[in-house]
């Protein structure tokens, strides 16, 4: 019995269903049969029918019209420099949002007139447009033509923002009820804003104000009337009206003066306007970039773009605040006068160490079965320097060959003007070139020259020793000729610019800038497997006992490492790391610079030397802002408030505190910055002395040589260059730091050191300063230090308690420097080579 309840009730509901249905039969029967009785029944279930067929087809899905209330535009993102002048823009859409009060009046019934002239009557659909709209499509179906568009305003939003440009009557169905919705979302002036700002008009110009500037080089504020009519006729499609093209030059007169006459027959402009008006020209410029100089910056605008993109994301998917689609607004340190002259200085560097070699070859080929002037211009190739131009060989014979440039001119390469040595397979380079072959070329009269870009490379940067900002920035010679920057990414070995850190340990361990040190053989057993290794000098020989500044002065390699091995190798790697220069393994050659890092990191562990010790982190954004002027990075950031007060409000000045964390004794900082000034004085680097200036750094030299170094500066601003091949190879015997980097860094760094007043670096608190004799290391009494650029007394910089406790007398002071001059004299009698008289002139460096 329990078994058959569910059935019984399950016959039970049915019974009942089956009741109620058959009594609604019942009672709908006697009117079913009359017939306006079944037709309004069949009517109402096909319009029951109908809506749900258009729902399902048109209506589901589409996007939620209130979401345009949160919508933004992409915008490019906009970087300042350290004068707060806009320098660069990352940008795939050219855009600038303005707000609906900021379009002129006449502006936007121009646009009324040319695309929607009862735009402020209807509810998002003009009936009577929608329905000739209609009847074109019938007219054309099969013809392969485009109907007329018949859209409003609302519905061109809806469709640029909201569904996309597909060409179908589904589509046009989804605009006019997606433009109804927005209707009732927002009002005619937010609707029109969002079409001003998004609309697009050609010449990658997104928005009317972004095409005033591409068209006219002008703001929307400042446009004339034929200005403006010219702009509205864009939307129906841009590639029509190309002034350009005879042709499109042709029809956008056309339809320009017919806007003019539609803005006449609405009343908007009286008859004397439209007739002068129409007697105007275009008045187009030609086509151009953003209005930012695309070479500015270079290698550090793209430093800024990496950056960015790490902390923020490339495309507007990644998040609001993207690098191309956020509107962010960056403010830099980037010192446009000072990456001119480091520029400047690096590219005249590479080129006189380049100069006599030959040609080193094309610097890029294109496939010229596919057009050479598509293949260049996609290429991105270019040069900016003193005239110099990026041409592709196009034909060669035996006069001449043609070139061709990414504008789509051409001109002629005589055979004449490229018979500079190719280096790599010999003879004229003329003979080399091949169709497809990418080279530097510079105007000759009527024609053109071979260039050469050098083969050699290098890198360098500028930064504030206070701050960590990063002022100036060059990877090579050009970016656009290659984007790998060896200032932050080439890894190399830095060679003696290592060394100071190494006695930094030995300082922070018991030595002293006195401390005598044996210049002897050294020789340490490595174990089984890699036997001893025995270290030497540069120049090789050695010099017996010496101070520890003389070893720095001279940069002699047997001290360094004998230091190091009385240190303790574990002791230096830990006081490199902390510098962020690399992690390394406590081997000794890693004193010597075996290890490998980048220019970055070498000038600001120099730049923390000249910070007392204390962590820097180099800078090349300041801060980053939203497009709405809110800072977003970093993250703790405030403002100074108070510090552009025009006038003192009696109150304590603003006062800016340390930031980063002490990573070396700002003492034994001081000391090496103190003896590193002796580099400049009379060591490796003496050609930096006639800037009479306080000035520390250290040259270096790596072996080979593969790379040169100099990296050093003031108290207030720290600079390193090396030079070398992308793929290490020897530079030849005679180049060192201080023949070929230290001029490089003096060319860049003097017009800026000019302007800066000539401050000492100062001494941190406990310091003391005696005056020792500079070749024993012993203290002197009653003597005082001179000008000249080897004095026999010097001042030193000691930790309390750790100054010499023995003296020497001033006679004996004199007897060891008229010794020392001596032994100097002699040295110098010895035959001269190439590389001594080259040096001697001023240098082929």
């Amino acid at each position: 019995m329990e078994e058959a309840r569910p059935d019984t009730a399950r016959s039970s509901l049915a019974d009942r269903l089956r009741g109620h249905g058959g009594a609604f039969r019942e009672r709908l029967a006697p009117h079913w049969d009359r017939r306006w009785f079944r037709w309004a029944a069949i009517a109402l279930g096909g319009l029951f029918l109908a809506i749900l067929l258009f729902w399902l087809i048109f209506a589901r899905g589409l996007p939620d019209a209130a979401t345009l209330l949160e919508y933004e535009p992409p915008l490019p993102t906009i970087v300042r420099d350290i004068n707060g002048q806009p320098v660069h823009s990352y940008a795939r859409e050219r855009r600038v949002q303005l707000q609906y009060s900021d379009y002129p009046p006449l502006l936007i019934r121009a646009y009324l007139a040319a695309e929607d002239k009862t735009f402020f009557d209807h509810h998002g659909v003009d009936i009577p447009g929608f329905f000739g709209a209609v009847f074109d499509y019938v007219t054309k179906i099969g013809s392969g033509q485009r109907a007329k568009g018949g859209s409003t305003i609302t519905q061109q939003v809806a469709k640029n923002l909201l569904i996309g440009d597909e060409y179908s009557p589904t589509r046009k169905v989804k605009e006019m009820i997606l433009a109804y919705r927005m209707e009732g979302v927002l009002n005619k002036q937010q609707i029109l804003e969002l079409y001003l700002n998004q609309i697009f008009l050609g010449r990658n110009a997104y928005g009317v104000q972004a095409a005033a500037r591409a068209y006219f080089d002008k703001d929307v504020a400042d446009l004339k009337l034929h200005e403006m009519a010219y702009l509205a006729i864009l939307p129906k499609g841009p590639a029509n009206y190309r002034p350009e093209s005879p042709t499109g030059h042709e029809r956008a007169l056309e339809r320009r003066n017919w806007a003019l006459g539609e803005m006449l027959k609405n009343g908007w402009i009286t008859q004397a306007q439209r007739d002068e008006a129409q007697a105007q020209p275009l008045g187009t410029v030609p086509p151009h970039g953003s209005g930012f100089d695309a070479r500015a910056g270079g290698y550090y605008m793209e430093e800024v773009r990496r950056r960015l993109i790490q902390q923020f994301g490339e495309k507007a998917d990644d998040g609001p605040n993207s690098v191309y689609a956020g509107g962010l607004w960056v403010r830099s340190p980037y010192d446009p006068k000072l990456q001119e002259g480091v520029t400047t200085a690096l590219r005249n560097g590479l080129l006189r160490f380049d100069a006599g070699k030959g040609w080193s070859g094309p610097v890029g080929k294109i496939d010229m079965a596919r057009g050479w002037k598509r293949e260049l211009a996609a290429s991105y190739i270019g040069i900016d320097y003193a005239g110099w131009r990026i041409g592709a060989v196009i034909d060669r014979n035996s006069t001449g060959a043609e070139i061709g440039f990414s504008d789509g001119s051409a001109g002629t390469l005589p055979a004449g003007a490229a018979q500079m040595p190719y280096r790599r397979a010999g003879g004229p380079a003329f003979n080399s070139l091949k169709a497809g072959d990418l080279i530097a070329v510079a105007r000759n009269g009527a024609s053109w020259a071979l260039r050469n870009v050098p083969e050699v490379s290098g890198g360098m940067m500028a930064e504030q020793t206070h701050s960590g900002r990063v002022l100036a920035m060059q990877g090579g010679f050009d970016s656009r000729l290659s984007s790998y920057n060896r200032a932050t990414q080439a890894m190399r070995q830095p060679g003696s610019t290592i060394k100071p850190f190494v006695y930094a340990a030995a300082l922070d361990n018991g030595m002293t800038p006195a401390s005598i040190i044996v210049d002897g053989p050294l020789c340490v057993y490595q174990g089984a497997g890699l036997g001893q290794k025995c270290f030497r000098n540069f120049t090789g020989g050695s010099a017996g006992p010496q101070t520890m500044r003389w070893g720095v002065e001279q940069s002699r390699n047997l001290m360094t490492v004998r230091a190091a091995s009385q240190t303790g190798m574990d002791r230096v790697v830990r006081t490199i790391k902390a510098m962020g220069i690399g992690d390394y393994q406590p081997y000794l050659s890693f004193a010597l610079g075996a290890g490998e890092t980048t220019v970055e990191r070498m000038v600001n562990a120099y730049a923390m030397l000249a910070n007392h010790g204390r962590q820097l982190s180099p800078k090349v954004m300041d801060y980053v802002q939203d497009r709405r002027g809110k800072v977003i990075w970093p993250l703790r950031w405030r403002a100074c408030d108070g510090c552009n007060m025009a006038n003192w409000d009696g109150k304590p000045m603003p006062r800016f505190g340390f930031e980063g964390r002490q990573v070396m004794n700002p003492m034994t900082a001081y000391q090496v910055v103190h003896i590193a000034e002796g580099v400049i004085q009379r060591g490796t680097a003496t050609i930096l002395s006639d800037l009479k200036r306080p000035l520390f750094g250290k040259t270096g030299t790596t072996n080979g040589p593969t790379n040169v170094w100099f990296v050093g500066g003031s108290p207030d601003i720290v600079a390193g260059v090396y030079i070398g091949y992308d793929q290490p190879r020897s530079l030849g015997g005679w180049a060192q730091g201080g023949r070929v980097a230290a001029p490089i860094w003096k060319a860049a760094m003097t017009p800026v050191l000019e302007q800066m007043p000539k401050t000492p670096f100062v001494a941190p608190a406990g310091i003391r300063m005696v005056t020792i004799d500079r070749r024993s290391g012993k203290r002197v009494y009653g003597v005082w230090p001179t000008d000249e650029p080897k004095p026999a007394v010097i001042w030193e910089a000691f930790k309390p308690e750790t100054e010499p406790r023995r003296s020497i007398r001033k006679e004996e002071v004199v007897a060891q420097e008229q010794a020392a001059q001596r032994r100097e004299a002699r040295a110098q009698v010895r035959q001269r080579t190439d590389s001594d008289f080259l040096q001697d002139q001023g240098g082929i460096y």
